[in-house]
């Protein structure tokens, strides 16, 4: 995929921004970055113009500016090595949930933990998000927000879980589906209408109540009614002694850890990759000189003893 910046307010491309973008919260939140717009609407205007981060699909030809691609952001790099909650592998990529643990699964892990709780029925409804799943430890706030994620299952379940998600929102609607094999057409008859007609699907005419051949009079209920074949469930486990060492934020914060040192003066972390022992602060408004071995300001000293190790 392909970022691409415009003014939030105009829509085109003539901007320059304030400053870049830090996180994934500048990208994809509105009014986090400020930008000067050069079009005539927007440069007559005295307020702070916002810029608007979007993304192109680079494996196909746009067909415009509404042409956009959806980011899966949970997708990561594994570069701290965490290890997956399910089975323990490091895998790279992984999904990194939001969860305040940012607990880590690997893509393998993570289709299987959809499609099983899709097997079971058991994702959950969000007023806003529609049907999602969280973190698989079940941390609070750990909804996936995003649910374009799902589309790692494939078409087919992909299509299977909108189909689902399709059939619990007419049930929740005090709705039916058709019982006819291969229909299972939702319908949304009077809350006192008994006699169902699949209107739109197939035209079986069935009983509300028994969800049978529409009949008058009780429903008929056999005695030994041979319960109904399943599919083997499909298998999906968190060890909790994972738990603790499948989060990403503790790994990246370990691998920062070894592989950088604080400035002396802001205290950001710098990474040494190779060179001589003169480092400069990365953060822009301190640039400060130091040395990796000293830890204190480049002196002269320092180049004499340790310039080079």
């Amino acid at each position: 995929g392909k970022l691409r910046v415009r003014c939030a307010s105009c829509k085109q491309g003539a901007i320059t921004l304030h400053a870049d973008p830090t996180c994934w919260s500048d990208v994809l939140n509105d009014n986090k970055v400020l930008c000067s717009c050069a079009t005539p609407e927007c440069s007559e205007r005295s307020e702070d113009c916002y810029a608007e981060f979007y993304f192109k699909c680079g494996d196909h030809v746009t067909t415009g500016d509404d042409d956009v691609a959806v980011p899966l952001y949970l997708i990561r790099s594994n570069l701290p090595g965490v290890v997956c909650l399910s089975c323990g592998d490091v895998a790279n990529p992984v999904i990194v949930f939001q969860c305040e643990a940012s607990h880590v699964t690997c893509l393998d892990c993570f289709i299987t933990y959809c499609l099983s709780k899709l097997s079971e029925r058991q994702f959950t409804f969000d007023p806003v998000l529609g049907y999602t799943l969280p973190c698989p430890i079940n941390c609070p706030d750990s909804l996936i927000v995003e649910v374009h994620h799902f589309r790692l299952l494939g078409d087919e379940q992909y299509a299977r879980y909108q189909h689902w998600g399709a059939e619990e929102a007419v049930l929740a609607a005090g709705g039916v589906l058709c019982p006819r094999p291969g229909c299972g057409h939702g319908l949304l008859p009077d809350p006192d209408c008994v006699r169902i007609t699949c209107v739109g699907g197939c035209d079986y005419v069935f009983c509300r109540h028994c969800l049978q051949d529409y009949h008058t009079g009780e429903c008929w209920q056999p005695d030994n009614e041979p319960a109904p074949q399943s599919s083997a469930p499909i298998a999906f486990s968190v060890n909790p002694s994972r738990s603790g060492g499948g989060r990403w934020d503790v790994a990246s914060a370990a691998v920062i850890q070894s592989l950088t040192k604080p400035c002396p003066k802001c205290r950001t972390p710098t990474e040494r990759s190779g060179g001589c022992m003169h480092m400069v602060c990365t953060r822009a408004s301190c640039r400060h000189n130091w040395c990796w071995v000293c830890h204190t300001e480049w002196t002269r000293d320092c180049m004499a003893s340790h310039w080079f190790g």
